[in-house]
Formats: structure tokens, C-alpha cells, sequence
């Protein structure tokens, strides 16, 4: 069991995670990913298909000046594959943070030497000030101002984004139109006031989908909810998708230089 100051007392699930997501915190009954939508997440990642961003967040994470052990954390960090791969790499102390209950249950049961909490991070990571020497942002939505404050002053923040030309294809079939999407500037951005750049890379792969695969994209992409998109996709046998991430390495203004990826 764990305490807050103010008195709260929370459990730790069977499966080993913490939830402290409060009614105030979410939008709605099930907010973040659906089970159905973290399973296809899962399965993709064990078919291969998020390989690339995988090879990406490790070798950057290695590029860094981190502790022999560094305390990591992943906010939105959904069935936890990304957090599982450092863990294994760096063995340090991991945390996942996410708001789906599903998707924490995933991470918890697969990982268990990590610690995996549900929480709503656009709100709060619930964390001291200064606790990790890393905090990840993989592909997910993303609070500056806390991942400042829960990094050590040393530390250093890695976000990844979908790169200009991410599911090109698959756009291009459900909505009739290829285009280049670049959220990297808008990314830099939202981080100016709190951060800087310090490095970036990408991770980039073109994979052929089968029919299932493309289904589980779908649900991850759209949650699964959008009739239209699911009868545009029924007649495909498979579709050749680009997978592609830019990694952003970034740390809190005025801390020492850190290495880049």
C-alpha cells in the first residue's frame, strides 16, 4: 500500500501496477487506450513492426550522459515495449506513467521489475521534483513544464514524434491524400520556454502489412472507432506503410551540455 501527505491510501493491483487516477483527472470512464487498442500496440511491436523506433530510442539513450543507473521515466508510456527495451539496456530504476488502465496492466504483467502507475500526465507526474535522469515521451502527448520539474538538474528529456512522412500510405488510402506532415518544429515549440535542443535522429523502416497488421494500426491510430476507415481498409490484403519517428534530445535550459544521439 502507498500514502500520499494528504492521507490517501492507494493499493497495488494484482498485477503489479499503482493507479492514481483520480474521477477529476480523467475525461471520461475509460480514458486512454481501450484493452483492444493495446493489444494490437503489443502486437505490432512483437511482430517487429516498431523495430526501428526501438533500435532509435536505445541508441540514443546510450549516446547520453546518464548514471551508471540512471532513473528513467516514460510519460505516456502505453503498454510499456519502449520503457521494457531501456530497462533491459541500462537496468537502471523505470518508471511507466499512463492514464489506460489496459495498457498499464500490458507493461505491468510483461515487465515487472519496472514500476507502472496510472496517472493522468497532461495533470501531474506523480513524482518529487528532481527524481529522473531521464524522461522519455515516446510518440505520445507531452507536459514540459512537469518533465521539467521531475528531471535532476543534470538530466535530459528524449521525445519522439511521428516523422514528416509516418503512415503516408495508410493516410493516402483512408483519406485520398499523401502529404508530408512535420511535427518537429511544432514540437520544439511547445518545449522553447522549458528546454533546448541538444540533439535529434530518426528511425525510419518500410514494412509490408498483412491484413491483421493493418487492422491493429488502424485501432491504434484511430482507436479503432471510424466505420469509414475500416471498410476502406476491408478489401486491402496488405499495404507496404512507412514507419517513421523523429527523436528529439533535449535538456532543461541552463543544465550542463549533454552528449547527442
Amino acid at each position: 500500500m502507498f500514502a500520499c501527505p494528504r492521507g490517501h491510501s492507494f493499493d497495488v493491483a494484482r498485477s503489479g501496477y499503482l493507479n492514481l487516477l483520480q474521477p477529476q483527472d480523467r475525461r471520461s470512464r475509460h480514458p486512454g487506450d481501450s484493452k483492444e487498442a493495446a493489444a494490437a500496440r503489443r502486437r505490432l511491436y512483437l511482430a517487429g513492426h516498431g523495430e526501428a523506433l526501438l533500435r532509435g530510442v536505445l541508441a540514443a539513450v546510450a549516446g547520453l550522459s546518464l548514471p551508471h543507473r540512471p532513473a528513467v521515466l516514460d510519460a505516456g508510456c502505453g503498454e510499456g515495449s519502449v520503457l521494457a527495451a531501456v530497462a533491459r539496456e541500462r537496468a537502471g530504476e523505470a518508471c511507466g506513467v499512463d492514464i489506460s488502465v489496459p495498457a498499464i496492466e500490458l507493461a505491468a504483467r510483461a515487465c515487472p521489475q519496472a514500476t507502472w502507475i496510472v496517472a493522468n500526465a497532461d495533470r501531474f507526474l506523480p513524482f518529487a521534483a528532481g527524481s529522473f535522469d531521464l524522461v522519455m515521451s515516446i510518440t505520445a502527448r507531452q507536459n514540459p513544464a512537469e518533465f521539467r520539474r521531475v528531471l535532476a538538474p543534470a538530466g535530459q528529456l528524449l521525445v519522439a514524434v511521428p516523422g514528416a512522412d509516418d503512415l503516408i500510405e495508410l493516410r493516402e488510402v483512408l483519406g485520398g491524400e499523401r502529404r508530408l506532415r512535420d511535427r518537429r518544429e511544432r514540437t520544439l515549440a511547445a518545449f522553447a520556454g522549458e528546454f533546448e535542443l541538444v540533439g535529434e535522429g530518426a528511425a525510419h523502416q518500410r514494412e509490408q502489412l498483412d491484413a491483421a497488421s493493418l487492422g491493429d494500426l488502424l485501432a491504434i491510430t484511430y482507436r479503432g472507432g471510424r466505420q469509414r476507415e475500416r471498410r476502406r481498409l476491408a478489401g486491402l490484403d496488405g499495404l507496404e506503410v512507412t514507419l517513421s519517428q523523429d527523436l528529439l534530445v533535449l535538456r532543461p535550459r541552463s543544465a550542463a551540455p549533454a552528449a547527442a544521439p
